[in-house]
């Protein structure tokens, strides 16, 4: 991609001075309603072209040049985006007039208020209580250049593989800023994401990948499918390679400053603070936006030539932060695929996961393929916590059902199990409540078509678990399952399906997308 050397921004440098100063802009026309995101439909069958562009942009307000002027005029944010999509390689100069105390405000109330504390020890229901003044004073700091990034704090979590996964637990103030600087940044790079990009953007979530990968895989000429993990993503990225990437759409030196504070920061872990040359701290606001920037550039576009240029048949792409599913038609072009990419992300010191990236035999006509050669089955693989399978329904036609991941099943069968003890002095209710909540919000992502054992079997798991930690409550107690009948009844509601099929939804899609575009 080619990039002029001309840049433009959306405001002067006397308005964007006058806005520093000022700190927040007003509006003579308050009732004027503001004009919502358009939202852009998939044009590809896996949603590989389309455009989901951002909504809940913030309610910033623009003066009208005089009072009697009354025009649906769009929001700053809404311009940025217009002017973004109008041109491809423009360069945005002035950006940081755009983070008003009200924008800070708006990302703060965004926060977690049940969030841990960074290094400041500052709780979000301390700085609620002060947030007016607060927020006035870090935003004189933002545009006086007196801002400084504290060093986040490291903390761990368990991975699925049993090992344990970093996170950087950044200050409160530091998150309020990176919030504010995501939005305005998100009205620009939401018109340059490619359709098959789904991880943390808006409007779009695991269920529309999961939908757009089965949707190809079903009507596409699939044969083959790439399951590739890139090797310790967020902790790889390399920091000089992001900013240049970041500048090709950013030219206002005042939000590249606070990008280049932010990954520079550091860590602090038992007191000792740690210098960082590469990666984006996981748990920090900004860096989701980052890590799709930075792979909107070495994958995403990357990807995308490569198959207009190299591809014979068809080729699918479904990606999902660092997790990407890649589908094709032939085998030799597969293996092409692979061969470049490692070169790619190795130009862009990034590595495939050697244990999580597999080339596998997959899709409609990969049964009766190995079947005439002698082989078993076709391998299946995982995406986004379910195992797809090559399957046929009951009228012989394919049929990709797919199941919760059964390390997944049972790890959260253990958990609730752990957790059923710590909560055994509870009342009947009180845990009841409980209970319900967790199959609920298990239902809620897990409850697709053809999963519905899985559902079941988490259920009776915890029907079981429960009778055995009231058993254990009393040497006493005499609990029956005819006396659990009437409480599973009440409490454990019976699985069904919350997601339609990935067919259905699909179209369903397309169809608005196309009313949308006549």
């Amino acid at each position: 991609m080619s990039h002029k050397g001309w840049q433009v921004g959306t405001r002067s440098e006397d308005e964007s001075r006058n806005a520093a100063m000022n700190g927040h802009e007003k509006s003579d026309n308050p009732t004027v309603p503001e004009k919502p995101a358009n939202k852009a439909a998939p044009r590809a069958a896996e949603s590989v072209e389309g455009k989901g562009l951002t909504k809940g942009n913030l309610n910033q307000t623009d003066m009208s040049r005089t009072q009697r002027r009354k025009t649906d005029m769009p929001s700053g944010l809404e311009r940025i985006r217009l002017a973004a999509a109008r041109d491809k390689e423009r360069r945005f100069t002035a950006l940081l007039h755009h983070i008003t105390p009200e924008a800070l405000l708006e990302a703060f109330e965004g926060l977690n208020p049940k969030a841990c504390p960074g290094v400041d020890g500052m709780t979000w229901k301390r700085y609620e209580k002060i947030a007016h003044v607060m927020v006035d004073d870090l935003h004189d700091r933002i545009h006086r250049g007196a801002y400084r990034a504290i060093p986040s704090k490291r903390a761990y979590i368990p991975k699925p593989d049993g090992g344990l996964r970093p996170l950087g637990i950044a200050a409160l103030e530091d998150k309020i800023v990176q919030s504010a600087v995501a939005r305005v940044l998100g009205a620009i790079y939401e018109v340059d994401f490619l359709g098959f990009s789904y991880g943390f953007r808006p409007e779009r979530d695991c269920h529309q990948a999961l939908d757009a990968l089965a949707y190809g895989i079903r009507r596409m000429k699939v044969n083959w499918v790439l399951d590739a993990d890139i090797r310790g993503y967020f902790d790889a990225i390399d920091h000089e390679g992001l900013i240049k990437y970041v500048e090709r759409r950013i030219g206002d030196p005042r939000i590249l400053r606070l990008i280049r504070k932010w990954l520079k920061a550091g860590v602090l872990e038992d007191g000792v603070l740690q210098h960082v040359e590469e990666g984006t701290p996981q748990g920090a606001s900004i860096s989701p936006l980052l890590a799709n920037v930075y792979l909107h550039y070495v994958f995403d576009t990357w990807a995308h030539q490569w198959r207009q240029s190299n591809a014979r048949g068809d080729v699918i792409l479904v990606r999902y932060a660092d997790d990407f599913i890649v589908g094709f038609q032939h085998r030799v072009e597969a293996e092409r695929f692979l061969a470049d990419l490692r070169k790619q992300l190795a130009a862009n010191h990034l590595e495939l996961h050697p244990e999580k990236t597999r080339l596998i035999e997959f899709g409609r006509f990969a049964a009766p393929d190995r079947q005439r050669r002698g082989l078993g089955k076709p391998e299946t693989f995982d995406f986004l916590g379910f195992t797809h399978i090559c399957s046929r329904s009951r009228k012989g036609t394919f049929l990709l059902r797919r199941h919760t991941i059964k390390k997944r099943l049972r790890r959260r069968i253990r958990a609730i199990r752990e957790e059923l003890r710590r909560r055994m002095c509870d009342t009947i209710e009180m845990t009841g409540t409980w209970l319900q909540l967790v199959l609920n919000g298990y239902y809620r992502y897990f409850a697709v078509p053809t999963n519905l054992r899985a559902l079941k079997t988490l259920r009776k798991e915890v029907c079981k678990a429960w009778l055995f930690t009231l058993r254990r409550r009393s040497h006493k107690d005499h609990t029956t399952w005819a006396d659990m009948i009437p409480r599973i009844d009440r409490w454990l509601p019976e699985p069904r399906y919350y997601h339609p099929w990935p067919d259905d939804r699909m179209q369903a899609r397309l169809t608005r997308g196309r009313s949308r575009m006549r």
